[in-house]
Parts: C-alpha cells; structure tokens; sequence
C-alpha cells in the first residue's frame, strides 16, 4: 500500500499447509482463472527463503504471478499456453534492507507493488527457461479400473483425488453408476451436491475444481476413511 495505494487486495487463502508447495500450487492453480485480466498473483509459500532458490516474475495469456521458483506455480504451467517466465534481479524494486527470512515482505510483495504501477515486466530481469515445474500424478488404467490418488484434504475433510471429468465423463451423469474404493472401503453414491448424502454418509461428487472428491455431508471424510493426501482411489464402473 505504501507503494501503490490504489492497489485493491484480495486474499485468495491463508490456509495452505505450511510448507507445502504442492498444496500452494493446486490452490492457485484452480483459482487464477477467475480474477480479472491483468490480475497480479503473489504467492509466498517458500520453504526456501533465505536459500539460492530464485524470485520469478510469470507473465501468462491474462495473468501476472509473482513467486519463489520452487514448482508452485506448476499447476499454472500447465493451464497456460505460454508463459514468460523472468528471475527478479531488479533490486531497486525490493525493500531494504532485506531479511534472510521474509522475502515475501521485502521482495515479492514490493515487486508485485512495481509491477502494478509500471506494468514493464522485462524491467524486473532477464528471461529464463529452466524454471522449476512438476507434474500432477496422473490416474492409469489397468484391470478395468480406473486408478488414481488423493492429492488434497481441504479444512472440511474432502479428499479432492486427480481423477477429472476429463478422465471419466460418465461420473459427472446424474444417473453415474461406479464403485470407489479408497482407504479400503467403498462408496457406491455419487452425488451431483453435498446435500444428497445423508448426514456423515460418504459420496463421491465431482468438486469446483473438475476432480472427483470423496467427501461426507457434514462429516469429515478424510478422518472417517482413515486416509490422507497420498492414498490410492480406484474407480470401477
């Protein structure tokens, strides 16, 4: 605000498990699409401040994100035709002094500042190709199932698993017939909304995101499986 005061600030969310790149980057990755063009994301999940991991700037088809180079931004890589990604170097445009141990106070906030004022992306420092990315677990397909695993536990117990509508149309039909099976058990509803499971009854729906989650009415699906991000999902039609 100091920098720009006509900035106007919206936190996208505070929850991300701390230190969890992976968590960090399927939040954004789900959530960028939906502010306005020209929209500057900050995002400062960075287990490794203070290290020699890099500050980068990322110019998408509508969208800015300002970040460590750690993979958070995975998920954006893959939803973006091409991006223009930048090592921030430009050190007139950072807070100083500046600490070992909060760069998103004296470097990344400051910078996505700069870049709401200026707008001159190549002024913050030299193009780069070998930025960090991971890929998404992807589900296979073997013995007539369809296999997949939970990637994220929301604050409700959810299990948000990989497995999309892209990899199984059907399951988005109301009249979807399948067999889940994850932690051991299986579920046999799926649900077009949370409601149409009874009270702790255990469903599948597919989520906000496009992937199909496990989740309970106003249960906690994850504690009532036993299960956490990691587990295997396998679908049966």
């Amino acid at each position: 605000m100091k920098i720009n005061p006509d900035a106007k600030i919206i936190d996208i969310s505070h929850n991300v498990m701390p230190f969890d790149v992976l968590d960090a980057a399927l939040t954004i990755g789900h959530a960028y699409r939906y502010y306005p063009s020209k929209a500057i994301h900050l995002v400062v999940v960075d287990p490794g401040v203070g290290s020699q991991r890099r500050p980068i700037l990322v110019a998408g088809d509508q969208h800015y994100f300002i970040a460590p180079d750690n993979g958070v931004l995975s998920v954006v890589y893959e939803n973006e035709q091409k991006v223009t990604v930048r090592h921030i170097t430009a050190d007139h445009y950072f807070m100083n002094p500046i600490s070992n141990t909060f760069h998103g106070r004296d470097i990344f906030a400051p910078a996505a500042a700069w870049l709401s004022k200026n707008w001159q992306s190549a002024s913050f420092g030299e193009e780069i190709s070998d930025f960090v990315r991971f890929s998404l677990p992807k589900p296979k397909t073997a013995d007539g199932m369809l296999k997949g695993v939970v990637l994220k536990v929301d604050n409700f117990g959810n299990l948000m698993t990989n497995i999309s509508t892209a990899d199984c149309p059907q399951i988005a039909a109301p009249s979807a017939s399948f067999k889940i099976t994850v932690g051991g058990k299986e579920i046999t509803k799926v649900a077009q909304s949370y409601s149409q499971g009874g009270p702790g009854e255990i469903v599948a729906i597919v989520g906000s995101s496009g992937y199909v989650e496990i989740s309970s009415n106003r249960g906690n699906a994850a504690r009532a499986l036993g299960v956490q991000r990691g587990a295997e999902v396998s679908v049966t039609p």
